[in-house]
């Protein structure tokens, strides 16, 4: 009986131990350059489930070009059936695939988690004419091609952001002079060169920027404004466009339900952390945590509506 009781203390001990598996290896595909948004969160996620203990080390690759499309291609041919390996994406991505009609889709990879959202800010430079959004909105109208107006890929958020201001000033979307940066990295640099009239990013992005006064933020494209962000909103200075971009994460194609469910689980261990928290704090990311079934549902609907956008504001090729 003392034998029995013995052995049965000393599996309890050990059990913990068995259970707690950790990834020696994890990639993570960030289809942008760096700097950019899709890099920020590729970093900080794969710094998350380092922190969390689940994983030892994370590769994070950066393939830019098409709005996403150029890395989500490489993702589904080099990682097929791999666990081990996550894809970001998001609202960017979604109206890029749609714009350039993209031979890779969401099909072609496996639903995860959404992980987050952000509302976008178009700043200008310091020294720009500009002092407010009806500033630059008046210019806009009076001669659309003087007006450069930079942000991520064509046909991606930004660039839906920039056509629907366009409609708002009653001004076709064809007549914008839109310049689309492969990363986030690339745009910040050109507009504190002088190098455009305006540039659209998330907020998390230019936070910094705007902080530190290196560039004037005009609007935010919040519905209301926020009592953390110190810029007003242009639905309040009368250009009525909201839109917000999200980011979240894919599995890699031919994984098993199981490792599926083992990835959406490891994903919301790390996004719950300490680590994701205070990175998420200081961006001002919203949580937006959804995950399986349910993102694939709210991606379904998100290309429908974005599809819509697109054939209306005729950015598709």
């Amino acid at each position: 009986m003392k034998l029995s009781k013995l052995f049965v203390s000393c599996l309890l001990a050990v059990t913990p131990f068995v259970a707690q598996a950790q990834v020696e290896q994890f990639k993570i595909m960030a289809p942008a350059n760096p700097g950019g948004g899709f890099d920020t969160v590729a970093r900080t996620l794969g710094e998350a489930l380092q922190a969390s203990g689940q994983v030892k080390s994370v590769v994070v690759e950066n393939k830019a070009g098409a709005g996403g499309a150029i890395g989500m291609a490489q993702f589904v041919n080099n990682e097929k059936g791999n666990p081990n390996a996550l894809l970001v994406a998001g609202a960017v991505t979604v109206g890029a695939l749609e714009t350039n009609k993209s031979p890779v889709n969401f099909g072609m990879v496996t639903p995860i988690s959404r992980l987050m959202g952000e509302f976008n800010v178009i700043v200008v430079p310091t020294a720009s004419p500009f002092k407010n959004l009806k500033d630059l909105m008046a210019a806009y109208k009076a001669k659309p091609g003087a007006v450069s107006i930079g942000g991520g890929s064509a046909g991606g958020i930004d660039h839906i952001m920039a056509s629907l201001m366009s409609e708002k000033a009653g001004v076709d979307p064809d007549k914008l002079n839109y310049i689309p940066f492969a990363g986030g990295g690339e745009g910040k640099a050109a507009i504190l060169g002088n190098q455009i009239s305006a540039y659209i990013s998330g907020y998390g992005e230019l936070a910094d920027l705007i902080k530190a006064g290196k560039v004037r933020a005009l609007g935010i494209s919040a519905s209301t404004r926020n009592a953390d962000i110190p810029v007003p909103t242009m639905r309040e200075q009368g250009t009525d466009v909201v839109v917000y971009n999200w980011r979240g994460v894919f599995g890699a194609p031919g994984i098993t339900p199981a490792q599926r469910n083992e990835l959406i689980k490891m994903v919301e261990t790390a996004v719950k952390s300490p680590s994701w928290k205070a990175k998420a704090e200081k961006m001002e990311w919203m949580d937006m945590l959804q995950s399986g079934d349910s993102f694939k549902s709210f991606l379904a609907e998100e290309t429908k509506r974005t599809a819509v956008t697109v054939k209306k504001l005729k950015l598709g090729n």
